[in-house]
């Protein structure tokens, strides 16, 4: 404990442009407007990168949960540059939800490159609080690496399973926190507070399997995994799907 608090301290000491700015006020609006889509355009490419043989399999049987008109109605939690379009079917129908308006520009981008599916709509809303989407309306709800930022997992798993239709499907990809014993562990605890100042709220150490099992799904499955980056504490993770 003694060390996790030195090195936290020696952390904030080389981070400190960052807390004075917090202290002020001026960082998180220049967060969200400017470093936070930048920064995530740039480590979100190379994590991609990593993620993309798990996301293709975790969306291969998403045209199975058509709804009964044959249509296929998406929503995303957190979709920021929309770097999971390239995933999706043919035809879907997607509403893009975030919390941050200012990815405008790299969402832009993705849907010029992606333009077999429909866009709905953008909303500028929480995890927690979709109230603008219908109880019941959309037949798939895709989250990746948002819980581990939302104010309150449990809530934005509420929220996500009554938009969903009966039968509807969540998906998931999270980096979650290591095993406990582990220097990788030691790590993320030094890590946290910095961590979570600097990237927009980013917890380390959520346990996002247990919030998953505690949700009322009829049908979980979870695979836990490695999506290493390198000098990067965002490991493990863990992926896959739960019904309604």
């Amino acid at each position: 404990g003694a060390s996790v608090l030195l090195l936290r301290a020696c952390l904030a000491l080389l981070a400190w442009p960052v807390y004075l700015l917090s202290f002020l006020g001026m960082w998180e609006p220049f967060c969200r407007k400017v470093f936070f889509p930048f920064i995530l355009e740039k480590i979100g490419a190379a994590h991609e990168k990593k993620a993309k043989k798990y996301k293709q399999e975790l969306f291969r049987n998403l045209p199975d949960f058509r709804g009964p008109s044959g249509e296929l109605r998406l929503l995303e939690i957190g979709t920021g540059g929309g770097t999971n379009f390239q995933f999706y079917p043919a035809g879907c129908k997607v509403t893009c939800t975030d919390i941050n308006p200012h990815f405008q520009k790299s969402l832009t981008k993705s849907m010029k490159k992606n333009q077999h599916l429909h866009y709905e709509q953008f909303l500028v809303a929480a995890g927690e609080d979709l109230h603008q989407v219908p109880s019941g309306s959309v037949d798939a709800v895709v989250c990746t690496l948002v819980l581990c930022s939302v104010h309150s997992v449990s809530s934005t798993l509420r929220e996500a399973l009554r938009v969903l239709r009966p039968g509807g499907v969540f998906y998931f990809l999270e980096h979650v926190a290591a095993e406990h014993s582990s220097w990788r562990y030691f790590w993320q605890q030094v890590y946290y507070p910095t961590w979570k100042l600097v990237f927009a709220g980013c917890c380390l150490t959520r346990e996002l399997w247990k919030n998953l099992e505690e949700a009322k799904f009829s049908e979980l499955k979870i695979q836990h995994i490695s999506v290493a980056m390198p000098w990067m504490p965002i490991e493990p993770h863990i992926v896959g799907y739960g019904v309604k």
